[in-house]
């Protein structure tokens, strides 16, 4: 992997759930992994919550009354013209749930990280405008979801 393409801004509003892993550092290399793979530079922030946190802000942002396991936030959305200064982009937000990462993890039957993993890489991409509102978008985000997680090693 060449040289990082994304400042990430990292907080956590509970416990680090992966002993023996660097927040920052497994954070980081997953999502320059993304960077890389749809050759993009910008800034992003995740934040690391419980249901409860993410619940309230599915429920106050998408109208959903119930938690998820990651929402993103996209900074530049519908934007076509970028500013003239040399600034990196703000892609956007990243919030991802530890409760349900430790949930489906069980029910999926691999491990945490590969889920926490997932979820990082899945909200990169819609940060980036992939989505999987049909078969052809579902197909093609999935498949560089589980291209991106095989390049850095973690498989099922």
């Amino acid at each position: 992997m060449s040289a990082e393409r994304l400042d990430v801004a990292i907080d956590a509003h509970v416990d680090w759930p992966l002993p023996g892993t660097e927040i920052e550092s497994f954070t980081k290399r997953i999502l320059n992994a993304c960077a890389e793979r749809i050759d993009v530079a910008g800034e992003v922030s995740v934040l690391y919550v419980d249901d409860a946190e993410i619940h309230e802000l599915n429920r106050t942002y998408r109208n959903v009354d119930r938690p998820t396991d990651v929402l993103s936030f996209a900074m530049l959305e519908g934007e076509d013209d970028f500013p003239d200064f040399e600034a990196p982009a703000m892609l956007g937000d990243i919030v991802v749930s530890v409760d349900k990462a430790r949930e489906q993890a069980e029910e999926y039957g691999h491990s945490l990280e590969r889920e926490m993993a997932f979820l990082l890489v899945h909200g990169f991409l819609h940060l980036n405008g992939y989505d999987h509102q049909d078969e052809a978008s579902e197909r093609e985000m999935f498949g560089l979801q589980d291209e991106i997680l095989g390049t850095l090693g973690i498989t099922r």
